[in-house]
């Protein structure tokens, strides 16, 4: 892994980073020949799922689900 020093990466760090963004290489900063961090490149994003679809098999219905859950009879609403 390559070290830079702290000095050196302050005056060149956007180019340092596209540096790590191309050859996805880290690079290790150093402050009197102490590393206190690394830059490293970013790791691949994987690919999202679809989500229509996915708990496909996984509910079961037990019983009628379009009928009204109540007696008509019993609806406020309907009442006189």
């Amino acid at each position: 892994m390559k070290e830079i020093a702290i000095s050196e990466f302050k005056a060149k760090c956007l180019s340092l980073l596209d540096q790590v963004q191309k050859t996805k290489k880290p690079i290790r900063v150093t402050r009197f020949g102490k590393p206190i961090a690394e830059v490293v490149p970013v790791a691949a994003k994987p690919a999202e799922a679809s989500w229509f679809g996915s708990m496909k098999g996984k509910i079961e219905v037990l019983g009628d689900i379009v009928s009204p859950a109540n007696d008509e009879n019993e609806w406020e609403v309907l009442r006189d």
